[in-house]
């Protein structure tokens, strides 16, 4: 058994989802574990450095986990050759030119979404890696979420049959800064700074739809700014420009209906922060983050409209939770521990590429068209 270092430049950590889930879940938690152990008994242990503009924040972050290399100079780490990977989680507009630096130094590329701020840049991103031959991932993490798999293995099962309709509801309050504190960066709700629910999770319903229940042919979207004022983190009023709220229908392949509402101003009385009900001619499953519940065409309760009585019929008595069949890791981690197995070779196909990555900027792209221009638009399929 052979231990084989990973160098990877990772950009953008000091934030909270690159901290959380990409440098503390993923890379951190796989070096506690010993590394990523390949087929043929070889481990593969990563070896990050963290870069940034916050020299003291970056060494703060790393003395914390582990990690023993840090640098405010990406352009000297994009020039060292024992660093094979770039990985960016830093803001929406600067990915597709760093993006563009690291594929130039020969680095394998593995980023968070949006690849880039319009379809143009996402094409090109996914052109010139695969002219380059270099590997590239981007991150689609619902795939790998506890409920979203075990909701895939239901599907897979043929228990729904034909799919009819997915509804999904994402969301949650995110305060204004005045009462509480708000729980998203401002730059969020700011269009100067990349920011708007479309652009951000509208990327995120491409690779569910295409991947759980058929590939998006056509959207229908309506954007709204719901809250026009928030409170920054200086503590200073702003004018939030950007969308906060957007309601989505979408045809798929297949004749299934999909329609989702995003939204960072609505309270929460469902079972988790996502779910997604879908309906079939032989049962319907809702997932969330962690669970799955089915109900069958034999279960199915058989209501009686009648708004003079109180309703007899607990409709939620009749659903069967998925159980827990096998462990579920973090899911960031999952697809962290698959890219990185896919640049040792051991992967062979990883169609969470950067090719996905711009599938999923031409669906937000056609959203924010069909909300100015109000009407349906269809989404040609990309030549990459």
């Amino acid at each position: 058994m052979a231990e084989r270092r990973i160098g990877i430049i990772m950009n953008g950590v000091t934030g909270r989802m690159g901290m959380n889930q990409h440098l503390i879940r993923s890379i951190a938690a796989i070096r506690a574990d010993g590394g990523v152990r390949l087929a043929n008994g070889d481990v593969l242990m990563p070896d990050p450095i963290l870069t940034g503009r916050n020299r003291a924040k970056l060494e703060a972050l790393a003395r914390a986990h582990g990690v023993s290399r840090v640098s405010t100079d990406l352009d000297t780490c994009l020039a060292d050759p024992k660093d094979e990977i770039f990985f960016d989680a830093a803001t929406t507009q600067m990915r597709a030119e760093l993006v563009r630096k690291a594929i130039a130094a020969g680095k394998h590329i593995y980023c968070e979404k949006p690849t880039a701020d319009t379809l143009e840049d996402a094409i090109d991103l996914a052109r010139i890696a695969a002219r380059a031959g270099i590997k590239h991932g981007v991150v689609q993490d619902k795939l790998f979420l506890p409920g979203l798999r075990k909701l895939k293995m239901v599907i897979d099962s043929g228990f729904l049959g034909r799919i009819l309709s997915v509804r999904g509801e994402f969301g949650y309050w995110v305060f204004e800064g005045n009462l509480q504190p708000a729980q998203r960066p401002s730059w969020n709700y700011k269009l100067a700074e990349g920011g708007g629910i479309i652009l951000d999770m509208l990327c995120h319903w491409r690779y569910v739809l295409d991947n759980l229940f058929g590939e998006v042919k056509s959207v229908s979207c309506l954007g709204a700014i719901h809250i026009p004022e928030r409170i920054g983190e200086d503590g200073k009023p702003y004018k939030a420009d950007a969308d906060d709220a957007a309601y989505a229908t979408f045809q798929l392949e297949g004749g299934a209906i999909a329609h989702i509402n995003s939204s960072w101003t609505t309270r929460v009385r469902r079972d988790d922060l996502v779910t997604f009900h879908v309906d079939g001619t032989h049962g319907s499953a809702v997932a969330g983050l962690t669970d799955c519940r089915t109900q069958s065409r034999v279960n199915t309760p058989k209501p009686v409209w009648n708004p003079d009585v109180p309703q007899t019929i607990d409709f939620f008595e009749g659903w069967q939770k998925v159980p827990d069949s096998q462990p579920y890791p973090n899911g960031f981690r999952v697809q962290w521990e698959l890219f990185l197995r896919h640049v040792a070779g051991e992967v062979a196909e990883y169609p969470w590429n950067l090719a996905a990555g711009a599938r999923g900027v031409q669906l937000a792209m056609a959203g924010l068209q069909s909300w100015k221009e109000r009407r349906w638009i269809d989404l040609p399929r990309l030549e990459i």
